[in-house]
C-alpha cells in the first residue's frame, strides 16, 4: 500500500456527525499516551499531522482521517488518564461504545498497547469488550524500539498471556522511530480493502 493522500475529514462527538459515504473504517484505540498520534503519523508518512502531545488526554473527539480517498482511520479519545474527570471519561466511553456498536462499515480495530509495560486492566477490558462484539482486532505493540533486546521476548510473552490474544487476531510489534511494523499494518489494511471489492 502506498499512501497518496490523507486528510482530517470529520470531527465528531455523535453518530449524526459521522461520515455518510460508507467507506471502510478502521478504529484506533488505546490508553492515553500509548502513541496513537505517532502511529497515525507513521502510517500516513506525515510529521505531526496527528498532533502528538506530552500531555495525555488531548484527543476528545472521534477524528476521521480520510486516506487515499478510499478509507478512514478513526482516532478516538484515549482511556485511563487520571487527570480527565470521571464524567468526561464516562462520556468518552459512551461515545466510543456507540461507535463500536452501531458502525456497520467498521472493518477492524487497532488496539494499541505499550510494549514496555504489562497491559493495563483497561487494555484487558477493552480487548474483552471488542471480542464480546466479535470485532476483528489487531494488537499494535507500540514503542518496541524502547525495549532492550534482552527483554523483547519476555515482554511479548507477557503481552500475549495478559491479553489472551485469540489466534485469529494479529499482534504487530511497532515502532514509530524505526518504522518497524508499518508494512505489516499496510498489508492488513490492504487485505480488508480487497475483501470489500
Amino acid at each position: 500500500m502506498k499512501i497518496e493522500s490523507s486528510n482530517l475529514e470529520t470531527v465528531a462527538v455523535r453518530t449524526s456527525q459521522y461520515p455518510t459515504d460508507n467507506r471502510c473504517e478502521f478504529l484506533l484505540c488505546g490508553r492515553s499516551n500509548v502513541g496513537k498520534s505517532s502511529f497515525i503519523n507513521t502510517l500516513l508518512g506525515r510529521k505531526n499531522y496527528a498532533h502528538t502531545s506530552g500531555k495525555p488526554g488531548k484527543t476528545q473527539t472521534l477524528n476521521f482521517y480520510l486516506v487515499n480517498d478510499s478509507f478512514y482511520l478513526v482516532d478516538v479519545p484515549g482511556y485511563g488518564y487520571a487527570d480527565v474527570s470521571k464524567e468526561k471519561q464516562r462520556k468518552f466511553g459512551l461515545m466510543i461504545e456507540e461507535y463500536i456498536k452501531t458502525r456497520t462499515n467498521l472493518k477492524c480495530v487497532f488496539l494499541l498497547v505499550d510494549f514496555r509495560h504489562k497491559p493495563t486492566e483497561n487494555d484487558v477490558l477493552m480487548y474483552k469488550y471488542l471480542k464480546y462484539y466479535e470485532i476483528p482486532t489487531v494488537i499494535i505493540a507500540t514503542k518496541y524500539d524502547k525495549v532492550k533486546a534482552s527483554l523483547k521476548d519476555k515482554n511479548e510473552h507477557l503481552l500475549k498471556d495478559t491479553l489472551h490474544i485469540l489466534p485469529q487476531d494479529a499482534l504487530v510489534l511497532f515502532s514509530s522511530v524505526t518504522k518497524k511494523g508499518r508494512e505489516e499494518v499496510y498489508t492488513i489494511l490492504s487485505n480488508y480493502l480487497e475483501d470489500k471489492d
